[in-house]
């Protein structure tokens, strides 16, 4: 809201307790253009302009979009025995509205936890999720502006159907491994962090990391995946942590 000028405020959660009628709970702003703006050619048209910008979930959006074909606006209006459903109804929009609210600020502080746990390497119980998964990679086989929250998500998603439910669990199989040494003796480069993790994985699980992978299926995966371990046996590198 720092390129609007604020010219009124309106909870109309407050409205609709006072005059006790439904509707959606919202925060409205009228507003116009900041002088430093509107002094820029592209919004010295809009100089004059007052407008309303609304603020809701999308919960509460929802209940606003219900409330244009609903003709009842207050308690006193509904007949009876619509009355109790349309409470109903009112109170689980709000219930879920708050504890979306209470999802989301406790997962963040989860999140936060988990990062703080890995950073300080105690990893113990710190559950495997793209976020601690990345803070944990960034430290264990170096960062990778590359990598996107998708293939994290797909990261977690094969480290889970390996067996892994804990970042102790991982830490603890590829311990005391080299990645850059492994990557360039399998691949003959260093690769990206999702490849010199997989290659370490592959170390410390030995055959239990081709049997569990979600590709094991796939002929040319195991056979590239045993290739590779016979590589790393001829290098005297022990196979197996884990």
């Amino acid at each position: 809201m720092n390129e609007f000028c604020i010219h009124k405020r309106t909870d109309k959660s407050d409205v609709l307790k006072e005059e006790e009628r439904f509707g959606y709970q919202s925060v409205h702003y009228i507003v116009s253009l900041t002088e430093n703006r509107t002094t820029l050619t592209e919004y010295r048209r809009y100089k004059d302009l007052v407008a309303e910008i609304q603020v809701r979930t999308v919960l509460q959006h929802a209940w606003a979009e219900i409330e244009h074909d609903i003709q009842y606006k207050s308690i006193e209006t509904i007949p009876a025995p619509y009355r109790r459903r349309f409470l109903a109804l009112a109170g689980l929009f709000e219930l879920a509205d708050r504890e979306l609210d209470s999802l989301q600020t406790e997962d963040e502080a989860l999140q936060k936890s988990a990062q703080q746990s890995v950073q300080q390497g105690e990893l113990d119980e710190v559950a495997i999720t793209p976020e601690s998964l990345k803070t944990y990679l960034d430290d264990r086989v170096g960062a990778d502006g590359r990598m996107t929250p998708l293939k994290y998500d797909q990261t977690v998603r094969m480290v889970q159907q390996l067996g892994f439910s804990d970042l102790h669990q991982i830490d603890k199989c590829i311990k005391g491994y080299d990645a850059d040494a492994i990557t360039r003796l399998i691949w003959n480069a260093r690769l990206g962090q999702a490849a010199r993790f997989e290659a370490l994985l592959l170390v410390g699980m030995g055959e239990e990391f081709i049997k569990r992978h979600p590709d094991h299926m796939q002929e040319s995966f195991v056979i590239r995946s045993r290739n590779q371990l016979l590589v790393l046996k001829k290098a005297n590198i022990t196979i197996g942590n884990c």
